[in-house]
């Protein structure tokens, strides 16, 4: 029992840290894929956008975002999407090994430390990286960090 739980925990975990690409995007929705004209599979395929393409076009050239707005351009209704990434941040912390959280350095117990410490720490912050605009349900405009 405990080595089919293992493997798949394992399969799970794997396959949830795969990227999401415009390839397995396409292979996951094809019908929406043959609904485009040539010229916008062709950017679908390579992960690019144009004016006048549809939210079913984007989905598939940029996966899903993370932030919809909706609002008003030049008098028209409108929306914005945004896509969102996250860079590591790094400090140095204090730390007490005296604390009322938990065991280890922290808190009580038999591995918890008495004293001071400095000790890394990381945190991810997010920041925006694409968005695109709708008016009329085509794409308007799009932008995105330049890598």
């Amino acid at each position: 029992m405990k080595p089919i739980f293992i493997a798949l925990f394992a399969g799970w975990a794997f396959t949830s840290c795969a990227p999401s690409t415009p390839q397995t995007r396409i292979e996951k929705n094809p019908q929406a894929f043959a609904r485009l004209s040539p010229k916008q599979q062709d950017l679908v395929r390579q992960g690019q956008l144009a004016p006048g393409m549809s939210p079913e076009a984007v989905v598939l050239a940029w996966g899903n975002a993370e932030q919809r707005y909706e609002g008003s351009r030049n008098g028209r209704p409108a929306e914005r999407w945004d896509y969102v990434g996250s860079r590591p941040v790094y400090s140095a912390d204090l730390f007490t090994g005296y604390g009322p959280y938990g065991y280890g350095p922290y808190g009580y117990g038999p591995y918890s430390h008495y004293g001071y410490g400095i000790g890394p720490d990381v945190a991810f912050v997010p920041y925006r990286i694409g968005s695109v605009w709708f008016t009329g349900g085509k794409v308007e405009s799009w932008e995105r960090v330049r890598q």
